[in-house]
């Protein structure tokens, strides 16, 4: 089946698929009685190329030494050249006889061929490819392997010189490579992992170098040496995830917040399409290492641990786990006599089938612990508490609906997160925060109680679940609250204990006190960043970001935080135990500038997860806070405390500084940034000391030298008010409304000119209805006619209704309706996106039908202004049909694309402008992948089929109905990714709304639907 995992593959097959869809429509176009035209001109240009592709494919092989390739390309090469048999004979046998039936198979298959073979060969020579590359991280990777036995400087400069030209190899054609990948998401994963190569280099280097300093010294070398295998350890690993990643042909969109079912089936028909290519390779002794099937197997490995992880059953998933452990010795076993020649001993060959029949045992586990999951019906809670919430929510929606506890312990678990959080909060917000967990956990308590004893429908029960709704909002609204506030303070200062172990780790030998010191040090440090990282993860965890790259970005980074801290305490007792040593010290400099590196991008993607205004505030109230405890050291004459308060006024102001920094580089708005650095200057020096601040601290130490000094006193409170007015005023700039109404409502009439008289009313003059004016004035009520029922708002979705609704086996309808619902919430009146994205979930369900997945589609036709069909009634549609809508769909997707990246362009937030540009830069790529796919499809549609010959025989089809599974599991895949894209698209561009360029001329109108009479 074809694969689009490049941008070369893709730009090769799209032409090629143009060209068959052409053939399957006039081949279908035959079946309806018409005549075929002379096709000898065409296929003769097709032979051509088959011809000239078939001569570079067998040079291709004969001038490489890659055996797999010569192994893989050749069955490829086959089937071009017998597809291009096919269609000659088709051609010829058709200007004997238009009408004839079996020449129209031939042409149906020899298309088919074409496309796939040419896919096939493709893939061969791409896979060959990522090989060299694969073979140069390997390169890499012995460098590594070898880095124990380097411990003389002489053997570090060999190895530096040894190594550095691998590395810029592996690291050039990694690059080039990411370029040319089409799934954002792995070329994302590539750039991160070398970069992190990149990163940790040098100080790998530095790393082996303070270990054989401190060797060579006659100390011990246990710390250096456990220093320098974490970094090989961590280049290592960074190295296997580029290979890893380099080896991926497929990403699902929505595999991050999928349910469990979904990914255990996708699973399950991976396992499925891949367990012929293993259990061939099995029983070839003489197959390769590392082709196809090799890969096919450990392929079918990783998608049964998929299904074991998501297992609601612990037995089904720890028996899955046990065999594929097994499994994998066996393999590696039987790959060890395969490299040294013994592929055909008795050893190998019953090995070989032993793991043959653990791979149909460990195929029937998976079915089986599929099978327990879905009946079971339990689901796993999100992963957020906005999800959590919503989970909750639904059960709240209709209590005695059975969704197997799902709702209740989503609920638990909110209310475990809030008590969790509760914990570092300060007084006065852990109180009330644990007060709003009791009272949820006590209307859940009530109503679980209420649901066991069979009466949860009834008003009680809807009651409390009403209740219960609303406190669990106000709940989660608490949480971040808390969140912002545990933010603003353990982020105040991220930098002041590690400076605080660079000093300890060189004072100076025989100095008092000197190793309790380091060791009080080297603890603050540690806890302090284990709370950094903890506070990270609950932001993402509970944080409410809705912007799913930034919440895996905070967990990757928090991990790399905790990873990396320890080792920075190392290397500082490195330097410790020999201060004089300077290697040492070079790679402690190195090691935490890694780690600041690390933290600061931390803050940043905290600070972009919370929301700036209300981050700024918490501050404001920090300050406030600090400002009563130096108002009362001062009243107790306490110095010390004095001066720590008003450090940390200094430092929270430094933060809101940070903050409007940022808002202000993230906005490309000249009115907003204007406004955000005018009221930031007053918080701001000109040479880098803050203005404000630096009075403050001034009048606080004069404070601090004489707490009696009524002077010093009135100087301090007046500098520090200047200060929180600034801060104030910083955040009312920061500060940005949710968005304006582009269209207003008129407003009211002056109540002051009406009038209630006996006479009758003068009727109002008549003006024309001016965009900001007054409506016409109503009439008054009379006594005897009832006021009118207002009527409902313009709505352009008269025709939802026509939208089926899908079925548990029809994942491409089920794909079409997500992303009809979450545009369904929206009005299409002047809003082109929702327009566009509606009529892509109506075009999607539309194929749902066409690829033969039943369902009631009545009136979806005139929805999208297409001529009934009668083929269209059944179980399926016409090839030509399937091929237009997937063509119409590819359209639809380069028009949301066009709409989203003009969106965009009005974008005054850089941030969201990016998070725009990044979700809907693939929906063209997925909707080109579907036209190729649907092709494919289409000339499967009908092939299992017998074809009546003209002597009254059947001429039976010889492809099989496995082939067509897989394009149409491939189908499937794609255009789930195509509707989640666009549904992300959806979701940041009304994100994004809220911040365009007020002078653009540019409308856009995101309009809630509600019936009036909800209202």
């Amino acid at each position: 089946m074809p694969v689009f995992h490049t941008k070369t593959i893709e730009s090769i097959l799209e032409p090629v698929a143009q060209q068959v869809s052409r053939l399957v429509i006039l081949h279908e176009e035959a079946e309806d009685g018409n005549a075929m035209p002379d096709l000898a001109r065409p296929v003769q240009t097709v032979k051509l190329a088959v011809d000239n592709l078939v001569k570079v494919g067998y040079d291709t092989i004969n001038s490489s030494e890659d055996q797999i390739l010569k192994q893989d390309m050749p069955p490829a090469l086959n089937r071009v050249e017998e597809a291009s048999l096919l269609l000659l004979q088709a051609s010829e046998m058709l200007r004997a006889d238009p009408f004839s039936a079996p020449a129209r198979k031939k042409l149906i298959e020899g298309s088919r061929g074409i496309l796939q073979g040419t896919s096939s060969l493709l893939l061969a020579f791409d896979e060959s490819e990522v090989r060299k590359i694969i073979r140069v991280c390997k390169n890499v990777l012995e460098y590594l392997a070898i880095t124990e036995v380097v411990e003389r400087m002489e053997d570090l400069v060999t190895y530096v010189r040894n190594l550095t030209p691998v590395l810029t190899r592996m690291t050039k054609e990694v690059d080039a490579r990411e370029k040319e990948l089409t799934h954002q998401v792995h070329r994302e994963m590539l750039v991160r992992s070398l970069e992190q190569v990149k990163n940790l280099t040098p100080v790998l280097i530095s790393g082996i170098k303070t270990f054989i300093t401190v060797k060579d010294s006659g100390k011990n070398p246990q710390d250096t040496q456990a220093n320098r295998d974490y970094l090989v350890r961590k280049m290592s690993d960074e190295i296997h995830e580029i290979i890893r990643v380099l080896q991926l042909t497929t990403y699902d969109e929505e595999e991050w917040d999928a349910d469990d079912i979904t990914v255990m089936k996708k699973a399950q028909s991976g396992i499925e399409q891949k367990m012929k290519q293993a259990t061939d390779w099995l029983q070839d002794p003489a197959a390769l290492i590392g082709s196809l099937g090799d890969k096919a197997l450990h392929q079918v490995l990783d998608d049964a641990r998929k299904i074991a992880e998501r297992c609601t059953n612990p037995a089904d998933r720890d028996q899955i786990l046990k065999t594929v452990g097994d499994i994998e010795s066996m393999v590696d076993a039987l790959c060890e006599l395969r490299q040294l020649g013994k592929g055909d001993s008795p050893q190998a060959m019953s090995l070989a089938r032993e793991i043959q029949k653990k791979l149909g045992d460990l195929q029937n586990m998976t079915n089986v612990a599929i099978a327990n999951t879905e009946r079971s019906g339990i689901r796993r809670p999100a992963p957020t508490v906005d999800g959590k919430v919503e989970q909750a929510r639904t059960w709240l929606a209709n209590p005695g609906m059975d969704d197997k506890g799902l709702g209740e312990q989503a609920t638990r678990l909110v209310v475990s997160e809030g008590r969790k959080i509760a914990n570092s909060c300060p007084e006065p917000m852990r109180k009330e925060l644990l007060r709003l967990c009791d009272e949820t956990e006590i209307l859940t308590n009530q109503l679980a109680d209420l649901i066991r004893n069979g009466q949860g429908n009834s008003p009680q029960a809807r009651a409390i679940a009403n209740h219960l709704s609303e406190k669990l909002f106000q709940l989660k609204n608490k949480i971040k609250e808390a969140l912002i506030n545990q933010v603003a303070e353990d982020f105040i200062d991220i930098s002041t204990p590690l400076k605080h172990l660079s000093e300890a780790s060189i004072v100076p030998i025989g100095t008092p006190g000197r190793d309790q010191n380091f060791a009080e040090k080297s603890q603050n440090f540690e806890g302090h960043a284990n709370k950094l990282a903890d506070t990270a993860k609950m932001v993402a965890t509970a944080g409410g970001c809705r912007n799913k790259k930034t919440v895996e970005e905070i967990f990757k980074t928090s991990a790399q935080v905790d990873d990396l801290t320890p080792q920075v305490t190392t290397a500082a007792k490195i330097v410790f135990q020999d201060p004089g040593n300077q290697a040492a010290q070079e790679h402690f400099d190195l090691m935490k500038k890694r780690w600041m590196d690390n933290m600061e991008r931390l803050r940043g993607l905290v600070d972009e997860a919370v929301d700036s205004s209300a981050l700024i505030k918490a501050e404001e109230e920090g300050i406030m806070r600090d400002t009563e405890r130096v108002e009362d050291a001062i009243q107790m004459k306490d110095p010390p405390r004095i001066g720590a308060h008003a450090s940390n006024i200094a430092r929270r102001a430094n933060r809101v500084l940070q903050v409007a920094q940022q808002e202000a580089e993230n906005s490309e708005d000249p009115k907003y940034v204007d406004h955000v650095n005018q009221a930031a200057s007053n918080l701001r020096a000109n040479l880098g000391v803050v203005e404000s601040i630096a009075p403050m601290v001034q009048g606080a130490k004069g404070v601090s030298m004489n707490p009696a000094d009524t002077n010093a006193q009135q100087n301090w409170r007046k500098a520090n008010q200047t200060l929180i007015d600034a801060v104030r005023d910083v955040r009312g700039a920061v500060t940005v409304d949710a968005g304006v109404d582009q269209f207003p409502p008129p407003p009211p009439p002056d109540l002051s000119e009406l009038k209630i008289s006996d006479s009758e009313p003068e009727p109002p003059e008549e003006t024309p209805p001016a965009y900001g004016g007054a409506p016409p004035r109503p009439p008054l009520p009379n006594d005897n006619a009832t006021p009118p029922r207002p009527p409902p708002p313009e709505t352009d979705d008269e025709d939802e209704a026509a939208f089926p609704t899908p079925q548990a086996n029809q994942p491409i309808m089920m794909a079409a309706h997500a992303l009809h619902m979450e545009a369904k919430q929206w009005s299409s009146k002047d809003n082109d996106i929702i327009a566009a994205a509606k009529k892509m979930a109506l075009l999607m369900a539309k194929l749902s039908q066409l690829v033969r997945i039943p369902f009631d589609f009545k009136g979806l036709n005139s929805v999208l202004g297409l001529k009934e069909s009668p083929v269209l009634g059944g179980e399926g549609g016409s090839k030509k049909d399937l091929i237009a809508t997937a063509k119409s769909i590819a359209e639809s997707s380069e028009e949301v694309t066009r709409l989203a990246k003009k969106l965009a362009a009005e974008c005054t937030d850089k941030q969201m402008r990016k998070n725009l540009l990044q979700v809907c830069e693939r929906i063209p790529t997925i909707g080109t992948q579907l036209k190729i796919l649907s092709t494919v499809k289409a000339t499967m549609l009908g092939a299992q089929e017998p074809i009546p010959a003209p002597d009254g025989s059947e001429i039976e089809c010889e492809s099989s109905s496995k082939e067509d599974q897989e394009a149409t599991e491939m189908l499937v895949g794609n255009a789930q990714n195509l509707m989640q894209a666009v549904k992300e698209t959806v979701r940041a561009a009304e994100a994004a709304s809220i911040k365009i360029r007020v002078d653009s001329g540019y409308t856009i109108r995101w309009l809630r639907r509600r019936p009036w009479y909800t209202s």
